[in-house]
């Protein structure tokens, strides 16, 4: 048996009925009304999301680019092509940089502005940043240095060095440059600044340039830099050179130049900088990846201003000329509280050093190294103390610097020649210098593999290969076990 519906139900059921059939009946009689409606609905929401897109999106040479939006990190934001800026790779976009960083000078008080630099490959010379000033490079967009070493301006040489690094007098300036600046952040999405650096490289090795070579970025006296998520590639010379900074944070950045053919294009140089992190980068390059610097001989001592508080973790590197991280040589202003954790070097020559000479003056000191890994490396850690390379000849040979307090703990390879080689020498002794927790597989079978002279420090614990004999002995527990033979035993052979 059916059970009857309630008479309130029954009767709210028939009202649906009814209007679902008056709907429908509606609807038939009004048919072309409908689609007529529907296109009209349709065009309106099609020309809002035209109109959304070309207000958040990019444009080069009349053409809308959505992409990925950019997010608006200032109180202000403009596009490159505002300011005229065409993106074709043909023309010169100096004009339009100069001005647009001009209009968010402007803007200090209020927040500062954001530049866009859309896709596409804006070509320029060298060009000025401003303080309170977002550059911000969108997916494809490349920012490429005119190859014209005529529109580089010359400036004068670095106080801490005196001369050129290459020639004395005037050098080149950088691409980007900034100088007493504050609160600067170079960002995007993994957008590109490209230097073009093989007509310098080609130049400076038939010897037709008269100045030292121009960094791809440089800032100077600032603070507070923010350099993250793009690709800097083919400097002219060093890639960054942070100079006389404080509060400088390098993260998620590429850095490229070929590792052959390409001199001195060192990835990232803080030089006398002071609270520096760099994080997260991938770096292949022709010669350091990273170096640490504080001047050079007697104008670094004069100058006077350390490299300190140094944290640099999670790189992946490669140098087959130089090394992977290098502290020096130019360390005259002292090096100090430098932290290096979670390195892998692949395929390099040396994968990290420190290097300095009679005549610098100055100290490398409080190092620390962490979690180290080598692979297919020529010589692995590395110490040198007659890196003889000066500015002029006024040096004083009695500036000597003191290398001291120095830590490797935990570092792996395999694929390694040489796994240790300090050259300390009667003048220069290296102090205090602490192994733990080493294993390094190994490609060459000569027995002094361990190679050391004129150092003091300790082995605590197990490590491989065998250490040398310079080196006292401790258990795990901290305990000596074996005092060393003698500190001033010199094994060292350059020609592996």
């Amino acid at each position: 048996m059916v059970e009857p519906l309630p008479v309130g139900r029954f009767q709210l059921q028939q009202k649906r009925v009814k209007l679902k059939r008056w709907v429908a009946a509606f609807i038939s009689s009004h048919r072309t009304l409908f689609v007529v409606l529907w296109i009209v609905a349709f065009c309106s929401v099609f020309l809002w999301q035209r109109k959304s897109v070309a207000r958040a999106g990019l444009s080069l040479s009349g053409k809308t680019w959505s992409g990925r939006p950019v997010p608006k990190m200032r109180a202000f934001a403009f596009n490159l092509t505002d300011f005229g800026g065409v993106g074709d790779g043909v023309t010169v976009n100096t004009a339009a940089f100069e001005t647009a960083v001009s209009a968010i000078s402007k803007l200090g008080k209020s927040g500062g502005g954001q530049l866009n630099v859309p896709p596409g490959k804006w070509l320029t010379a060298p060009f000025n940043l401003t303080s309170h000033m977002t550059l911000f490079l969108a997916e494809d967009a490349e920012i490429l240095g005119i190859q014209d070493e005529n529109q580089w301006p010359l400036m004068p040489p670095l106080p801490s060095y005196g001369h050129g690094r290459e020639h004395h007098g005037p050098r080149y300036g950088s691409l980007i440059h900034g100088r007493n600046l504050k609160d600067v952040v170079i960002t995007g999405h993994n957008g590109t600044i490209n230097g073009q650096g093989q007509s310098w490289w080609k130049k400076y090795q038939q010897k037709l340039l008269d100045h030292t070579r121009g960094p791809l970025v440089q800032i100077m006296w600032s603070g507070d830099i923010v350099i993250a998520n793009i690709t800097l590639r083919d400097s002219p010379f060093w890639t960054f050179h942070p100079y006389d900074c404080k509060n400088v944070t390098v993260r998620n950045v590429t850095i490229l130049a070929p590792i052959h053919g390409a001199p001195n294009t060192d990835g990232i140089d803080p030089d006398s900088c002071e609270d520096v992190v760099i994080e997260d980068c991938y770096i292949s390059v022709g010669d350091d990846a990273i170096a640490i610097k504080s001047g050079w001989d007697q104008y670094g001592i004069a100058y006077g201003r350390p490299s300190r508080n140094i944290l640099i973790r999670n790189l992946i590197v490669r140098s087959m000329v130089s090394a992977g991280i290098s502290i020096g040589s130019e360390m005259s202003g002292g090096v100090s509280d430098v932290t290096v954790e979670n390195l892998l070097v692949w395929s390099s020559r040396r994968a990290v050093r420190i290097k300095t000479a009679a005549g610098r003056g100055g100290y490398i000191r409080q190092i620390t190294y962490r979690n180290l890994t080598f692979d297919n490396v020529r010589v692995g850690i590395v110490m040198k103390t007659d890196y003889n390379e000066h500015p002029d000849n006024d040096f004083d040979l009695k500036a000597l610097p003191i290398v001291k307090d120095i830590s490797f703990t935990g570092v792996y390879g395999q694929g390694v020649r040489v796994p240790v080689r300090i050259h300390g020498s009667e003048d220069i002794p290296i102090r205090n210098v602490t192994f733990r927790d080493i294993s390094v597989g190994l490609t060459y079978k000569k027995k002094h593999i361990f190679q050391c002279g004129f150092v003091q420090g300790r082995v605590i614990g197990t490590i491989f290969p065998a250490p040398c004999e310079n080196l006292d002995l401790y258990n795990e527990e901290g305990q000596l076990v074996k005092r060393s033979i003698a500190q001033n035993i010199t094994d060292v052979d350059y020609d592996i």
